[in-house]
């Protein structure tokens, strides 16, 4: 029979008490539990989790491998997927996190939520139904509900000094790769075209695109080409 290490004791004895109470935990033994943390029954808790501080987590959820979980409350029906950190903040009902997501402290993630892969969030508070599926930073903001945020946002909260904060109307569609530089405001329905950096408050309903021109140069590639071959030519 396998001994248990001492400093495992304490982390073993609150996933059995757990296990007692309706929670499936798979291989308890590999995971760390605090003695304070709570779960619901019927929730499930996958290998090499780490549940800290003064987590609490509702009925239906399900934790998988790798997540650090420390001083969260999450309703229920919450998926967390492979390899989370979250701290410090609250998980509402049907939410959906990760893999790979980074909730720092602050953050509310409203009913429905979805947080893919490689997302950050920090004091920012996400509405119902609110997207947001990959490659975001989402720092000092609100976002309205059902608000799709697209790949490679940023909101630019920071200016050396001071934060500020972004406020992101309901039904809002903010183009992949844009960046909001704080304090602005984008109003409901308001489309944010691709590639963007917004300064300037956004109308309710506008579709607004800041970015350069493209500029094309044809047969710019083969007349470069041909002067490096030349050159190459003469140099041999």
């Amino acid at each position: 029979m396998a001994t248990t290490l001492p400093e495992a004791a304490p982390s073993l004895a609150a996933a059995q008490r757990l296990i007692a109470a309706g929670v499936l935990i798979s291989r308890p033994e590999t995971c760390v539990i605090d003695p304070q943390v709570e779960v619901a029954p019927g929730a499930v808790i996958e290998p090499f989790v780490q549940l800290l501080g003064q987590t609490r987590i509702g009925a239906a959820c399900r934790i998988r491998s790798y997540t650090v979980i420390e001083d969260c409350t999450l309703g229920s029906d919450v998926l967390v997927r492979q390899n989370c950190v979250l701290e410090g903040s609250s998980i509402a009902d049907g939410a959906r996190i990760g893999p790979f997501a980074h909730l720092r402290p602050g953050s509310e993630i409203g009913e429905d939520v979805h947080i893919g892969n490689f997302v950050e969030t920090k004091m920012a508070k996400l509405h119902k139904g609110v997207k947001a599926g990959h490659l975001a930073y989402l720092g000092d903001a609100e976002i309205g509900e059902n608000t799709n945020i697209g790949a490679g946002v940023i909101t630019c909260n920071y200016d050396g000094v001071h934060k500020h904060a972004t406020h992101i109307g309901k039904d809002a569609f903010i183009g992949s790769d844009s960046t909001l530089v704080a304090p602005v405001t984008v109003g409901e329905g308001a489309y944010i075209g691709a590639g963007s950096c917004i300064t300037k408050e956004v109308p309710p309903g506008s579709l607004t695109v800041a970015r350069a021109h493209q500029v094309t140069k044809e047969g710019w590639a083969a007349e470069r080409r041909a002067g490096q071959s030349t050159r190459k030519s003469t140099q041999d």
